[in-house]
């Protein structure tokens, strides 16, 4: 039976007597779908609750398990943060129903051309907010650790899809030792991080904004990869976003507020802010080794074009930090081989 003739059988037992209307609601980066099901005001189920369209999630059993999104629903939620709420479930067919937090992404509000930094700060303290709340929840043994292996295996993306697949490279040894002694160095500074639940992608395109009616905003998706692992990685995510960019010094401030907000609750976050803004710029270099090798190879492996319009943005964010430590410039150096940039470009050592 075809997946989505499967999915229609489901949707018929979990929501009887009701005409099902399914539209795309997503493009996702794997292979799990989501779809929209939408109901008219005088047909909405009672499992509805009186709202005029559900979320379902699709993920093929064979390729996507939804077990760890739905735990990690459960342990968000249960921590105060406005997650979708199941309203079914089916597990061993990858079937998911679900409320829907609707179209309105941090994205779409903050790439909007009249949106200054002043009009979104609002935003971005409702994401400070939660962000807060998940880590407060944080203990040990729950989720994954992003352990030394997790990092490292982050970090070959870039060599291998970036260098070699997509700029067609082969790195010599001398520059393939250089590269290793340099993730060495990133892995032993994010691990030396004090440990947080880490949503690993919490940015403008998995945080929705949420009418005040509707419940706390943002709205969270795209949570099922979460691990116990550096504080500052998702601030990284947040304020560094592939998506989207800002003024340094309004990141800078934004960062400094959450620090502050974070003492005063309790949060294990450094106690001078030099040495936390130091964890933030070295978590921030994994982060987007690891997305630059991402993004090439969602093109090169599914087809998927569009993610290398951001790749520009992420070496500016790589470069703008290897130039203010010394153990980060043998990485400057192979990044200037790898993309040259225009000659007026001088950093000092």
């Amino acid at each position: 039976m075809p997946r989505i003739n499967q999915l229609r059988q489901w949707l018929g037992q979990t929501l009887p007597d009701v005409c099902h209307d399914l539209t795309s609601a997503s493009a996702d980066a794997s292979f799990r779908q989501y779809f929209r099901v939408a109901f008219p005001e005088s047909n909405s189920p009672s499992l509805a609750k009186g709202r005029a369209s559900l979320i379902v999630m699709d993920a093929p059993p064979e390729q996507e398990d939804c077990r760890p999104w739905l735990a990690i629903a459960r342990l968000f939620g249960a921590a105060g943060v406005h997650v979708p709420e199941i309203l079914a479930e089916d597990p061993e067919q990858g079937f998911l129903l679900m409320s829907d937090l609707g179209n309105d992404t941090y994205l779409g509000r903050l790439s909007a051309p009249d949106c200054t930094p002043h009009a979104s700060a609002h935003l971005y303290a409702d994401a400070i907010g939660a962000l807060l709340a998940i880590q407060a929840a944080s203990r040990p043994g729950v989720l994954p650790e992003y352990s030394d292996e997790l990092l490292r295996r982050e970090l070959m993306l870039f060599p291998d899809w970036y260098i070699a697949r997509h700029k067609g490279i082969t790195l010599d040894d001398e520059n393939k030792n250089a590269l290793m002694d340099v993730f060495d160095k990133i892995i032993a500074m994010n691990l030396a991080e004090p440990k947080v639940f880490v949503h690993r992608d919490y940015h403008s395109r998995n945080l929705m904004v949420i009418p005040e009616e509707e419940g706390a905003n943002p709205g969270i998706i795209d949570f099922q990869d979460a691990v116990y692992g550096p504080l500052t990685y998702d601030l990284v995510s947040l304020f560094k976003d592939a998506y989207i960019e800002w003024e340094e010094d309004f990141t800078l401030d934004l960062l400094a507020r959450y620090w502050e907000m974070a003492r005063k609750s309790g949060l294990p976050v450094r106690a001078d802010f030099a040495d936390f803004y130091r964890d933030y710029e070295w978590m921030g270099v994994q982060r987007h080794l690891k997305i630059v090798g991402i993004f090439a190879r969602l093109c090169h492996r599914d087809g998927k074009e569009g993610y290398l319009s951001s790749l520009p943005l992420l070496m500016r964010y790589l470069r703008k930090v290897c130039e203010r430590y010394r153990n980060l410039h043998p990485l400057l150096k192979l990044l200037d081989k790898l993309d040259p940039v225009p000659t007026e470009h001088f950093f000092s050592f």
